[in-house]
């Protein structure tokens, strides 16, 4: 397969595109726009459809009503525009609806900047919407990562039923790299039973629906979808692991952030630390098992995000106390630098 120099954004959109996705409904926000313009440019010519909403919450319910009808939908946007995002990802989940969603990062909260960040960590592994509902958070860190995990996004979204989370940052949106698209063509999509196709007579008709009045029913069908986040948690978690057979100081960082910090590393290595890096690919489900066997052997893990710490939490819940959890970080659209990061390590080295 012959390799093409791609901007990150664009490279998702025609990912999507070759996962067989057709619809796509979405609002123009930085540092996200191309996806929207790629989708803009592509989808007519597919066959497929492209529309710009009137506003990120029409998107959003957009999604849902192609979801409910049985296609491959996405939709896209960045750190606001997400939280506007969010009452429509809990009706989805809600309905037991796949869908993929993907967000470019910036910083925040409010308007705050254009420039890359991770401070949505929360909003995404936590829900970021009402009730008891997961989305699987894949957080790819080159822009290959981004095509390969957008391609499997409706794969896992389809097979688990529930929205799947694309997370990146400014910097993954806007850099080119070069890439290979995986071959997809021809690939047959599962038939979806429960989709809102139409009954032809033929069957009876399917309800897409969040609402359940009695407590018990509720609480029923709530239980059934722990018990599938349960199943994901021992399946799908992916991570990237260095150097941790030996390792004094074992770094926590994903996305372009692990990028940086891989830097800081090889400093480390010629001062004579011993330095491993744990990279969650998928944010949820958290690797936490790999990080708490880690943590048994290690000096110190420093948690490195482009935040004020909130991946920080999630490691210091796995480690579970079996060695010092740090955190180093920058916000605000600042991104963190090898060697600052290569003084953490030395400090608690």
């Amino acid at each position: 397969m012959d390799k093409v120099l791609m901007k990150g954004n664009e490279a998702i959109a025609e990912a999507a595109i070759r996962a067989n996705c057709r619809h796509f409904f979405g609002y123009p926000i930085t540092p996200q726009t191309e996806i929207s313009a790629y989708m803009a440019k592509r989808m007519p010519k597919i066959g497929g459809t492209f529309l710009q909403a009137e506003s990120e919450i029409a998107a959003i319910n957009m999604v849902y009503g192609a979801a409910g009808a049985g296609v491959r939908a996405m939709t896209s946007s960045s750190s606001p525009g997400i939280s506007l995002k969010m009452e429509g990802l809990s009706y989805i989940a809600g309905a037991d609806l796949p869908c993929v969603v993907v967000n470019i990062v910036r910083a925040g909260p409010g308007l705050g900047g254009i420039q890359p960040a991770q401070s949505d960590y929360f909003q995404a592994v936590k829900g970021g919407g009402h009730g008891d509902y997961r989305v699987i958070v894949v957080a790819p860190a080159s822009i290959q990562e981004a095509v390969d995990s957008t391609i499997n996004a409706f794969d896992l979204a389809d097979k688990y039923r529930m929205p799947v989370m694309i997370i990146g940052d400014g910097m993954l949106g806007q850099m080119m790299e070069p890439i290979t698209f995986p071959e997809t063509a021809g690939k047959a999509l599962a038939e979806k039973e429960w989709a809102t196709t139409g009954t032809k007579m033929t069957r009876k008709p399917n309800i897409i629906n969040s609402l359940y009045i009695q407590p018990e029913e509720l609480e029923k069908i709530i239980m059934a979808r722990q018990k599938k986040y349960e199943d994901i948690e021992k399946s799908e978690v992916k991570y990237e692991a260095e150097g941790l057979d030996d390792a004094e100081i074992v770094i926590v960082a994903y996305g372009t952030t692990a990028r940086i910090v891989k830097a800081a590393m090889a400093l480390a290595q010629k001062s004579g630390i011993k330095t491993g890096l744990i990279r969650p690919i998928t944010l949820w489900p958290f690797p936490k098992d790999i990080i708490y066997k880690t943590a048994k052997k290690a000096k110190a893990i420093i948690s490195v995000e482009m935040s004020t710490g909130q991946m920080v939490e999630d490691v210091r819940l796995a480690a579970n106390g079996a060695c010092p959890v740090y955190f180093y970080g920058r916000t605000g659209g600042a991104v963190p630098q090898p060697k600052a990061i290569f003084e953490e390590i030395r400090r608690y080295a």
